[in-house]
């Protein structure tokens, strides 16, 4: 007999806002404490994300942009899947499973100023749920609307509870002009069921533009004015982490200045995916990893 789904969603014609089940930061193994202060605890599990400036310093981030750069150049038009094209300028959007494709990031996803973090906050050891580079090119560089993630992984994936993290690691300074990264603090303790059936390979579209899994205008209104709106703003090298279930998006870049990040998708090692709700399809491995899954251990970035 299968278990009630604790979060559901896409289920009905009703949207509504639900408890959330889980801590926000887990009982901490004494091996993986430490790297954050009592207070960056503190504002990360009131928040739900977390702001660490300058964490990597001038020459590891111009080494990170050259290998973010030469996957660009490498890819744009290799006719992968896992390079998702800007809708209508079709410049390059996301690059998906990157920490697959490139022995840098490959390494980056083990230095322990960002791995140990993660570790720390879920309490446990973890691995790789999904990984990608957004670009969001200057002039055209579209939004990303309004969402949970954890409400897609989910539906769509089948990820069990609110036990993984985001880290997006700015490559290039971020600023209010070029679509930062906006996020409702607060939201994180809040679970949005929303609206409408998933349609089979969602991810073909969703990944260009999210239009099924985005939470009702009023929900998300009565969500801002509770936490605000705050934009995470830094230079190259600055690390935002924020839960899996906080509400965020950006603005379009209209600015001549793009804004390149990339994304690590930490998540529990207890909190495996299962099969995805409503009967879809796994999303393929490069948007949600089911294989080979192991335990990250620590290394530093090494520059060539």
């Amino acid at each position: 007999m299968l278990s009630q789904d604790a979060y559901p969603t896409r289920v009905s014609n009703s949207a509504a806002i639900l408890a959330r089940n889980e801590p926000v930061i887990h009982d901490t193994l004494a091996s993986q404490a430490g790297q954050l202060s009592a207070q960056q605890r503190a504002n990360y599990e009131q928040d739900g994300f977390l702001l660490v400036p300058d964490l990597f310093n001038a020459e590891e981030t111009g080494f990170l942009f050259d290998a973010m750069q030469g996957m660009r150049e490498e890819f744009t038009h290799a006719g992968r899947p896992e390079v998702i094209a800007e809708p209508g300028s079709g410049e390059v959007r996301s690059i998906f499973n990157v920490h697959r494709l490139n022995d840098v990031f490959a390494n980056l996803v083990r230095d322990p100023r960002v791995l140990n973090v993660a570790r720390e906050i879920l309490g446990s050891d973890v691995y790789i749920h999904q990984s990608r580079i957004n670009y969001k090119p200057g002039f055209n560089g579209k939004e990303f609307y309004w969402h949970s993630d954890f409400e897609t992984w989910h539906s769509e994936d089948g990820m069990p509870a609110m036990r993984a993290l985001s880290c997006s690691i700015l490559l290039t300074d971020n600023s209010e002009a070029n679509g930062p990264l906006m996020l409702i603090p607060g939201s994180h303790r809040h679970y949005v069921s929303c609206m409408g059936e998933t349609p089979d390979e969602n991810y073909k579209k969703s990944l260009k533009k999210q239009e099924v899994g985005v939470p009702d205008d009023i929900l998300l209104r009565y969500l801002a004015d509770l936490g605000g709106i705050r934009t995470c703003t830094g230079k190259a090298g600055s690390v935002i982490f924020f839960d899996c279930n906080t509400m965020h998006g950006s603005n379009s870049n209209i600015s001549p200045f793009p804004r390149s990040n990339v994304f690590f998708v930490y998540n529990s090692i207890a909190n495996q995916l299962e099969a995805p709700r409503g009967g879809l399809a796994p999303r393929p491995e490069f948007v949600a990893a089911r294989e080979g899954i192991k335990a990250l251990t620590p290394a530093p970035l090494e520059i060539d």
